[in-house]
């Protein structure tokens, strides 16, 4: 495979890079039994996150009581939920994810490269740090573009723009790669070229409906063009 053309590729977290699931599942049930609400399935869970924690807890716990976020909203009671999750998830951020597949590797290959990298995730700050850190990933990103990052998230473009502006890249020389129908909206938003993995989460969907520019296996596809 020919050196590919991008000086910076902007990766999703969850989904694309690291499999937090698991973690993920655990705290919200935590959460939802300390709330007095039934538990959920991985599958249910896996197939709400790429929208960031709040929202999945916000419906999940709407769902749950038979009411509607909206209510859930207008009640403030969102406010003692997503605290309750916090706590949980705090103590969980890390411990039964993992990394996909040459995804170390391949970053570590870019970067000898000389490409810029860069995380754009929905999740939160909070989250975000102690799951790299826990997998001994900060060292290799340039930026780190959370959920609280901007006023607004994926798929506003606001996270790919600012990294281009940082990074001296623009919409011919950056790449994003993310797992949901988010990162291919956010992509499209920015005018940057995207790239899709198929075993993330994407809300329960298969991502080739988004029609990304090019479907990856995993991350080996960096390596072979090394």
């Amino acid at each position: 495979m020919a050196h590919l053309p991008y000086k910076a590729m902007l990766f999703d977290l969850d989904g694309t890079l690291i499999d937090t699931v698991s973690d993920i599942h655990a705290a919200v049930n935590e959460a939802l039994v300390e709330l007095g609400l039934p538990t959920l399935s991985a599958q249910q869970v896996r197939d709400r996150v790429g929208h960031g924690t709040q929202l999945l807890m916000l419906h999940a716990y709407a769902e749950l009581k038979g009411v509607t976020p909206k209510s859930v909203e207008e009640s403030g009671e969102l406010t003692r939920i997503m605290a309750i999750y916090a706590r949980c998830y705090l103590a969980r951020c890390g411990q039964t994810s993992v990394l996909y597949p040459h995804v170390r590797q391949a970053l570590e290959a870019l970067r000898a490269q000389g490409v810029k990298l860069a995380v754009v995730t929905n999740k939160e700050t909070r989250y975000t740090l102690p799951i790299l850190e826990a997998h001994s990933l900060p060292h290799l990103f340039d930026r780190v573009v959370c959920g609280d990052t901007f006023p607004i998230r994926k798929p506003d473009p606001a996270g790919v723009n600012a990294c281009m502006a940082e990074f001296g890249t623009d919409v011919t020389t950056t790449l994003f790669v993310g797992d949901s129908s988010v990162d291919v909206a956010t992509a499209r938003h920015a005018g940057v070229a995207v790239w899709a993995l198929p075993y993330g989460y994407n809300m329960g969907q298969p991502i080739a409906a988004s029609q990304p520019d090019r479907l990856i296996a995993d991350f080996s596809v960096f390596l072979q063009a090394a």
